[in-house]
């Protein structure tokens, strides 16, 4: 079964209002025949991607920069891993940003990001962000108004800065619910492998929700730009969030309209003994 138009139906066009309560965090509308059967399919998208990947390594001239933004326990760990499960190891760099180190507050706020930035040829994937230094600062209240409104525009242009040296960017929101985290948070805490997950500052996030859930949606809506787009993707079910993203992904990749380099010999006249 194909996956049709996922790259049109969750894009946030710039410009655009976003509400996050009004779009659905279990939609599968794009592929109906449902969890027992899309296994095959992501399958499918991952030797796509791989193939997608080997020619841009083989071309060595375009990058692609992936940046997954979500609330905690949205499945950004999950999604790389399972999207990415085929890619070349050589061909892809993933970087979690963590709180900032004191070198890399000692430096302006997009240095740490920046230099993870992909090289030609590669696929960088971001798990968090340069959008972590509006969102935490500004819901958490470490830095005043003046310093974090600046930030959207500066984003902004760092984007399109990369994007006119080559970079095709694709970044996106993995949107689960309320409810959902809450299940999540729980199987943290009842499965004893996955006690390391639990972060009890996760609470106080969570109780701050409705905060985050507003500024997501201006981060949505001031800095999806045609050079770097947003895409809310529903994120509840996690099989459905693997095959959209892959798709997405792949997409984007096939509008680089990438070949392999040109040979100046001929195969058939080379002869191994």
């Amino acid at each position: 079964m194909q996956i049709k138009n996922a790259s049109e139906t969750y894009l946030v066009k710039p410009g655009s209002k976003v509400k996050l309560d009004k779009i659905e965090t279990d939609d599968k509308s794009l592929f109906d025949a449902g969890k027992e059967h899309h296994y095959d399919k992501l399958s499918e998208l991952n030797e796509e991607l791989k193939e997608m990947q080997n020619l841009l390594y083989g071309e060595g001239k375009k990058k692609l920069l992936v940046i997954i933004q979500a609330m905690d326990t949205g499945g950004k760990d999950g999604c790389v891993k399972s999207v990415f499960s085929r890619v070349d190891p050589q061909g892809i760099n993933v970087t979690s940003f963590k709180r900032p180190s004191a070198e890399e507050l000692s430096h302006d706020y997009l240095w740490r990001v920046h230099q993870h930035a992909p090289a030609s040829g590669m696929i960088s994937v971001f798990n968090r962000s340069q959008y972590e230094d509006i969102i935490a600062v500004k819901v958490k209240k470490i830095f005043p108004e003046s310093v974090w409104s600046k930030r959207y525009r500066h984003i902004v242009e760092f984007e399109r800065m990369l994007a006119e040296e080559g970079t095709k960017i694709v970044k996106i929101f993995l949107h689960i619910s309320k409810d959902e985290q809450k299940e999540r948070l729980q199987a943290r805490l009842d499965e004893p492998s996955k006690n390391w997950k639990f972060n009890p500052g996760d609470l106080d996030d969570r109780a701050r929700w409705d905060e985050f859930m507003a500024e997501y949606e201006n981060i949505l809506e001031k800095t999806s730009t045609d050079h770097a787009p947003w895409y809310i993707i529903p994120a509840d079910r996690k099989w459905y969030r693997n095959l959209i993203v892959s798709q997405i992904i792949i997409d984007a990749l096939k509008s680089l309209d990438m070949k392999y380099p040109e040979i100046d010999w001929d195969p058939a006249t080379m002869q191994i003994e």
